[in-house]
């Protein structure tokens, strides 16, 4: 990784808080500490941040405060909640107010990482007007679709789908994962197995019948890859 990324992490466990900082440095990223809301939000006026790893419970108040300040700022910064197995609706409001991801603790701190970049990755294709991968094009400001330069329609969960699998090509993604990254309300939350093969079969038949390649991979027991050559 040749840019230094800044990482924010809002954690008051201050064993998990340090061995974090430790794995995101050793993985090239430039961390920063905050152990609660007060430390966060100076931090946050002071430095630019690429993403922030955001503990929910905190001793000075709630940490879906935070993302709200955060998303009114209109300020591009990657969200990743870090949350208790009972946090299910803290999790779930946090992802309605914009979070990009969460992690159930206790963790691994190589899905963290993988998290972290595929944010990262995400975020910077967004920057872009246009992305590209072979025949397809897509213009995620006006979750627009071209395959051979002809408009494919695609519900806003097939669009956010195929986002994904371009920020993350060649890289098998389980069932959870995709699971996860779809829910965005207690309506949908928790997306099945069969939910999620539902959406992939239909963007790849969307795919497909519009003349592009068969991209997207069932691994079997496992999840799904975006097969680029």
């Amino acid at each position: 990784m040749l840019k230094k990324y800044n990482i924010l992490v809002v954690e008051d466990e201050s064993e998990l808080a340090k061995s974090t900082i430790s794995s995101l440095s050793e993985n090239g990223f430039s961390p920063f500490h905050a152990k609660d809301l007060k430390s966060a939000r100076k931090l946050l006026k002071q430095e630019k941040f690429t993403a922030v790893l955001l503990d929910l419970g905190l001793p000075d108040g709630d940490g879906i405060s935070l993302i709200k300040e955060i998303k009114n700022t209109k300020i591009e910064i990657g969200l990743i909640i870090l949350s208790a197995k009972d946090a299910l609706e803290k999790k779930v409001q946090g992802l309605e107010l914009g979070a990009d991801d969460y992690l159930t603790k206790p963790f691994f701190f190589s899905e963290l990482n993988a998290r972290l970049k595929s944010v990262i990755r995400r975020l910077n294709l967004e920057e872009n007007q246009q992305l590209t991968i072979n025949e397809i094009t897509l213009f995620p400001k006006e979750m627009r679709t071209l395959i051979h330069g002809k408009i494919v329609e695609l519900t806003g969960k097939e669009f956010g789908l195929l986002l994904y699998f371009f920020s993350n090509p060649n890289r098998v993604i389980s069932k959870t994962t995709l699971g996860e990254f779809m829910s965005s309300s207690y309506a949908d939350y928790g997306f099945t197995d069969d939910v999620v093969y539902t959406h992939i079969k239909n963007l790849k038949k969307k795919i497909t019948n519009s003349g592009g390649d068969d991209y997207i991979k069932n691994v079997y027991g496992v999840g799904y890859k975006f097969t680029v050559a």
